[in-house]
């Protein structure tokens, strides 16, 4: 099992201080998608008068973000005019399937919860945030989980053997990403996708593009209350669920997914594992940060942790998956 992340940074003052002020670039970055100005300038190039005109922005104050998005390599300043890079139109443009600005609404909308941080590490408790609107917020997330699973889903349905598989369970799948992609890269399965019933609508339309209507179905629940129904399953996804929850409430989620499956299903947990030093990789470390500001239990859990966790359910031949995603995400995996 892997223990330990490797050589640790020798830190120096520039380091110190760029790390100190990097939140000015995140926020440069979430400014420049709240404004739209990526999609706004597509694949054109923009005068700084021409971008004021269609935002209603101040002149001094968007020449001022146009040239910071320039200098980060984000727009392209030539004769005065502003254009995309390939990255921005490809990640930060609305229009692009493979846009990306949902999740970063969502680091926006949290961004004041990690100005408290040192509250939250003396209380231990989640700290008062500015409230953007239920819904809003709901869309960012909801949305931004989406297009990031839209990136991994392909490669991980590719990765993960399901065949022989008949019916796979999307445990808190939100909008289906994961099911959508393995019934996708398995005819034969059929799916489960297990939410809050708010989800419901998105999900189902989401689904519906993909014309797997006949082949995915939506449960309604609360995975830490209410049983997991519509079992038998012999195969079971939990994608980013456990972190959100302390280490009783997984356990009680991995007992009832367990309880679900029949003889010889499995169960596949994807998260964000930590070396079981718990001193590393960085962002699932800093990610138990996100967690102490916006949750008052979750965290994220080491491999040892899950393993012990899923040992107690009964599971047997666990493994890890050699898959790793951008964030240091990665898969255990073992059957009941």
């Amino acid at each position: 099992m892997k223990q330990n992340s490797g050589t640790k940074k020798k830190w120096t003052v520039g380091d110190l201080l760029s790390t100190s002020t990097a939140y000015w670039r995140g926020c440069a970055l979430q400014a420049g998608v709240r404004l739209g100005l990526f999609t706004l300038i597509h694949d054109r190039r923009m005068t700084l008068i021409e971008i004021c005109n269609q935002t209603s922005a101040d002149r001094r104050g968007m020449e001022y973000l146009l040239n910071a998005l320039s200098a980060m390599g984000l727009l392209t300043k030539k004769s005065n005019q502003y254009s995309n890079t390939l990255e921005t139109l490809k990640f930060l443009c609305k229009e692009s399937p493979t846009y990306i600005g949902h999740i970063i609404l969502h680091h926006h909308h949290i961004l004041d919860g990690w100005a408290q941080l040192e509250e939250a590490v003396q209380t231990g408790a989640p700290v008062a945030k500015r409230s953007y609107g239920e819904e809003i917020e709901r869309e960012s997330f909801l949305m931004g989980m989406f297009n990031l699973a839209m990136g991994l889903a392909p490669t991980i349905a590719e990765q993960i053997n399901l065949s022989g598989r008949r019916r796979l369970l999307d445990l808190g799948g939100g909008p289906g990403t994961y099911a959508i992609h393995f019934c996708l890269a398995n005819p034969e399965l059929s799916a489960v996708i297990y939410d809050r019933p708010t989800t419901e609508p998105f999900a189902m339309k989401t689904v519906k593009k993909f014309n797997l209507s006949e082949r995915i179905e939506f449960t309604g629940g609360d995975i830490t209350t209410d049983p997991v129904s519509g079992g038998p399953y012999d195969a079971a996804w939990l994608s980013h669920i456990l972190h959100s929850n302390g280490p009783e409430n997984c356990q009680q989620i991995i007992d009832k997914t367990v309880a679900a499956l029949q003889p010889g299903g499995v169960i596949m947990i994807h998260e964000f594992i930590l070396d079981n030093s718990k001193d590393g990789p960085e962002f699932p470390a800093l990610f138990s940060l996100n967690m102490l500001i916006n949750n008052p239990a979750g965290r994220s859990y080491s491999e040892e942790e899950l393993t012990a966790m899923l040992n107690n359910s009964g599971v047997k031949n666990i493994k890890r998956s050699p898959f790793q995603g951008p964030s240091d995400s990665s898969i255990l995996y073992g059957t009941v």
